[in-house]
């Protein structure tokens, strides 16, 4: 299977990208002005919604602060009228997305495409070009920062051809990741027999196994996973020793990695990361996420939209792509809360410091018929709910060890009957984790929680006692 690749423009794009990491501040503001005049003229030429939201007189000289805030449930009513090539059409793509025979495959042969999660209320669709994914490919190539080796391990196998690497994550979606892994096995067929994905929707049990079977030197997976992972490794289950975690999608707090790196010994690498941006940023050796500023530009915002100065926490953030022209982001509400830092790191990066307090959807822990404790991750959860059931704007409550509370919004029959394949769903997948039966109660007509960044927090345990 062919996919979406330039060996040019990778070369292009990673020579700009080393030299802009030994550069300064000034140098990353620069190339940042010029890739948005640029974005600025091409959204102008090919985007019919953006022509139509923009102020009269916008040029490719604009402010950024003077255009409008776009939200995803508003481009993606608009998609038709989004995107810059006119052969990109929602209904084809989203026919595209729902089969999983077709998930890594180029779309028109030129496109990546994937799908994110209905965190928003409302699940997105992305499209990548050959540019957008050098971009991508040079960012995570060379700004991500390895934890060192043991000199004995480089001397004899400086290539890492030894290494194994176990994805961890929702194998069955187009999700980005998911995406990305199979692209890189393609793009690079030695990858394939070293690395292999591993689903959370299924059994813990059964996954332990599997890992213990595979025993990868690095893992790659989402905080809470990581996280559950060294929870079976404290209790003697889980028998691999990965020199390296890479964790990303979800907030990591300081005692879950503390946990991680005593648990399963290797050190942990977080990055920060979107599907309306795939590398927003990256964790140097003194632990701090850097910005990959040159290709994206991040403006903390209050709840009422107005920036936020650096050092203080923000409600919101505005995403702009600098890098996707046939899919324009600009000015797009992502929802994460983020502090940034006017100090710059040890490490000598020219690109600023940020702190990340993304999503907060809490695992939650369950009884099993014997007594036994079951996590449920929330990942795997909304997964569930939105794969499997399609229901996307959610809350799912955890009242006691065998009882969950979930809340739609839906009313009427509609309501009742979405309701209904989501107790299904939940149950069975109760069922599949080893839980037995475990009671769901169903309330329509609920507003989903959000907080002041105005993400929602889907999935929450119940008060420890």
């Amino acid at each position: 299977m062919s996919t979406v690749f330039d060996a040019l423009r990778l070369s292009t794009v990673s020579l700009d990208v080393a030299a802009a990491q030994r550069g300064t501040p000034q140098d990353i503001a620069r190339r940042q002005q010029t890739r948005l005049a640029a974005l600025l003229e091409s959204t102008l030429r090919g985007s019919r919604l953006y022509r139509s939201l923009w102020p009269a007189g916008t040029t490719p000289n604009t402010a950024l602060h003077q255009l409008p805030v776009v939200t995803r449930a508003q481009l993606m009513a608009n998609f038709n009228d989004w995107v810059t090539d006119p052969q990109l059409q929602l209904d084809a793509l989203r026919a595209f997305t729902a089969d999983p025979n077709r998930i890594g495959e180029p779309w028109l042969g030129r496109y990546m495409v994937w799908e994110s999660s209905g965190t928003s209320g409302q699940p997105g669709i992305f499209v990548q070009d050959a540019q957008a994914m050098a971009v991508y490919d040079a960012l995570e190539a060379l700004r991500r920062s390895p934890p060192p080796k043991p000199l004995l391990s480089s001397w004899w196998d400086p290539l890492g051809l030894g290494e194994r690497t176990a994805f961890i994550g929702a194998i069955d979606g187009h999700f980005a990741s998911t995406v990305s892994v199979r692209r890189l096995c393609t793009l690079n067929p030695w990858l394939a027999h070293s690395t292999r994905s591993f689903s959370l929707l299924q059994p813990l049990g059964a996954l332990v196994q599997a890992l213990n079977a595979f025993a990868p030197t690095a893992i790659a997976t989402y905080p809470t996973a990581a996280a559950l992972l060294a929870d079976e490794a404290a209790r003697g289950a889980l028998r691999i020793r990965p020199r390296e975690i890479w964790t990303g999608g979800e907030y990591l707090a300081p005692g879950v990695r503390d946990h991680i790196t005593r648990q399963l010994g290797g050190a942990v690498r977080n990055s920060y990361g979107a599907s309306e941006f795939l590398s927003i940023g990256w964790e140097c050796a003194h632990g701090q996420m850097h910005v990959n500023a040159d290709w994206v530009i991040l403006e903390p915002v209050d709840e009422h939209l107005r920036p936020v100065p650096a050092g203080h926490a923000a409600s919101s953030v505005l995403l702009t792509n600098l890098a996707n022209h046939v899919q324009p982001l600009v000015r797009y509400a992502l929802g994460d809360q983020i502090t940034v830092h006017t100090e710059r790191c040890r490490c000598g990066s020219p690109l600023p410091v940020v702190q990340v307090q993304g999503r907060h959807d809490e695992p939650l822990v369950m009884c099993g018929p014997d007594g036994r404790r079951v996590t449920l991750l929330p990942l795997a959860l909304s997964t569930v709910l939105e794969d499997k059931a399609g229901v996307f704007d959610f809350y799912l409550r955890q009242i006691d060890a065998c009882t969950l509370e979930l809340q739609l919004p839906l009313e009427g029959e509609a309501g009742h009957q979405a309701l209904a394949r989501c107790c299904a769903e939940l149950q069975s997948f109760a069922r599949a984790m080893g839980l037995g039966a475990i009671e769901v109660r169903g309330k329509l007509g609920q507003r989903t929680p959000r907080g002041r960044s105005g993400k929602a927090c889907r999935i929450v345990a119940c008060a420890k006692t």
